[in-house]
């Protein structure tokens, strides 16, 4: 089965004699090619998947010709991406405090600043931007020196 490909309604597959002795999260990963542990996880906690028409745990043990139920399944291809969702992309330009080819400077709430440059080979992020300020920065519980 190629579990890649858009599935368009449940299967039944019979666990190969091979497969006896197998658990069951393992033997999804072998189904469902790339996808997440965390899916397999919650496809089975969810009943979504089952053996012989029971529930099962991911710690369950298949037997040979046992049948498992497999739901359908959309899984990003390889080098296929999910779009960015908006919240991030207006939070990440509020964030931006200068800009230029080859600079990228953004503000960062609750974290260590970093300068992040960028060129046409690659980005890279340089120390944190607070290392090179002279003195000391005031912090909101008093004055720290500088790291």
């Amino acid at each position: 089965m190629a579990a890649n490909e858009p599935s368009t309604g449940v299967k039944m597959v019979k666990v190969p004699e091979d497969r006896d002795g197998q658990r069951l999260d393992n033997f999804l990963l072998l189904q469902f090619k790339g996808a997440p542990r965390s899916l397999i996880y919650k496809l089975v906690r969810s009943g979504q998947v089952r053996i012989n028409g029971k529930r099962a745990k991911p710690d369950s043990r298949l037997a040979g010709g046992d049948e498992v139920r497999l739901p359908p399944v959309k899984l990003n291809e390889a080098g296929e991406s999910r779009p960015v969702p908006k919240g991030l992309l207006d939070r990440l330009a509020a964030s931006i405090v200068f800009e230029d080819k080859a600079l990228l400077d953004l503000r960062a709430e609750g974290a260590a600043c970093l300068l992040v440059t960028h060129s046409a080979a690659a980005a890279s992020v340089a120390e944190p931007a607070n290392r090179s300020l002279p003195g000391r920065i005031r912090h909101g519980r008093g004055e720290h020196a500088a790291p």
